[in-house]
């Protein structure tokens, strides 16, 4: 179950909290509870990918994002990702993720996103993400320039660029 609870605390919060650049990270303190679980007793992977968007949802909520695409009659997608899992997360552990936009370009913006408990990365996803409207994707630079941000483009550094090209040349069913 989507936890929608759980959504309108992060809303909320990022709502009373500080504005954000969309250029800066977004942190925010969670805590793994027992309907984040799998059956081994850890965080589930399906709900990393939850509430990593629950770091895009504060960040957007933050730097004006999402009173943007209200306004405009506008949407949010998610067009990939790419995760990686390094450590076991057992329920109660307080986490913090992090939420980087790191690249755009005339589609996608690109987020680097961390799950972190203590001093250790848990995992880590690159989020493709899309404002999306009744005619179709809306770029990028028409996004940033609409929420007057300093940038309208922002290069995504080698590593995203490496997996932006390799997700071109992925074979689909």
């Amino acid at each position: 179950m989507y936890p929608y609870l759980r959504t309108a605390r992060v809303l909320l919060a990022a709502r009373l909290g500080s504005r954000l650049d969309f250029e800066e990270e977004g942190s925010i303190r969670l805590r793994v509870w027992p309907g984040d679980i799998d059956i081994f007793a850890e965080l589930n992977n399906g709900r990393f990918l939850t509430l990593m968007d629950m770091g895009r949802l504060d960040l957007g909520m933050r730097c004006g994002l999402l009173g943007l695409l209200h306004r405009r009659g506008w949407g949010l997608t998610v067009g990939g990702a790419s995760v990686r899992f390094r450590h076991r997360v057992p329920p109660f552990s307080r986490v913090t993720l992090t939420t980087k936009l790191v690249g755009t370009d005339d589609r996608w913006f690109y987020f680097n996103q961390r799950i972190i408990r203590g001093d250790r990365v848990s995992a880590g996803a690159l989020v493709r993400a899309a404002v999306t409207s009744k005619e179709g994707l809306v770029a990028p630079a028409r996004v940033m320039e609409a929420l007057d941000a300093p940038r309208t483009t922002i290069d995504p550094p080698a590593w995203v660029q490496a997996w932006i090209e390799a997700e071109a040349r992925r074979e689909w069913p």
